[in-house]
């Protein structure tokens, strides 16, 4: 049976919070509010909890799940480095609507789908997010939606496509107009924008200096 938690009262907030560190950490899903949609996470390292996060959307490991993080410096241990151009991404961006690709760290035992050696990163501008991935860790997050139709722009809507499958709903309002984040890829000789979201491209070119393509 899932539990709802609204994150607007104090005492439900943190009960709600409390709650899905629980479920994360007994590899159990939840759903939380962030800047762009709604997300269901699972712990990034448990790869029976991404799984089933996957099973959850219906969706396969060829669209392999993203991180998010609670903070900056979380993200130096978990890729091979952070070149320039991520630093000045992540200063700029961050916390807020822009993920970027780099090669993961060999050492880290996660499965995330076929990544190819990669990690898709992103620290999302939303305090409920934030206090739960600094309380839990990186968290393997998706859109909480069943795969082929609209993300959820509130709890209510993700629950009403994930149902039981998640243990803990944190209902933080409306998220506002549903734009993904934009996507950098950084994996490459040069940078190359994957999707374009809430982040304009342009913006990306005048942070790096450079002029950026699109996939």
């Amino acid at each position: 049976m899932s539990a709802v938690y609204d994150c607007s009262q104090p005492d439900s907030r943190a009960d709600g919070l409390t709650a899905a560190a629980g479920a994360v950490r007994s590899s159990r899903l939840v759903v939380l509010p962030t800047d762009t949609v709604y997300g269901i996470g699972a712990d990034a390292f448990d790869g029976a909890a991404v799984q089933s996060l996957l099973r959850a959307k219906n969706r396969g490991p060829d669209m392999p799940v993203g991180v998010l993080v609670g903070s900056w410096s979380t993200v130096d241990g978990l890729v091979l480095g952070v070149p320039p151009q991520g630093r000045a991404l992540i200063e700029a961006f961050w916390p807020g609507d822009l993920s970027i690709v780099l090669p993961h760290a060999p050492s880290l035992q996660w499965d995330l789908g076929t990544t190819r050696g990669t990690v898709m990163l992103r620290m999302p501008l939303h305090p409920v997010a934030l206090e739960l991935l600094r309380e839990v860790g990186p968290m393997a997050v998706s859109s909480a939606n069943v795969s082929g139709r609209p993300p959820a722009a509130t709890a209510e809507e993700a629950k009403d496509q994930l149902g039981d499958s998640v243990a803990v709903y944190l209902d933080g309002g409306p998220s506002g107009d549903p734009v993904p984040s934009t996507i950098v890829d950084l994996t490459g000789d040069e940078p190359v924008v994957l999707r374009e979201g809430a982040v304009r491209v342009d913006a990306v070119s005048e942070v790096l200096g450079v002029p950026v393509s699109t996939s």
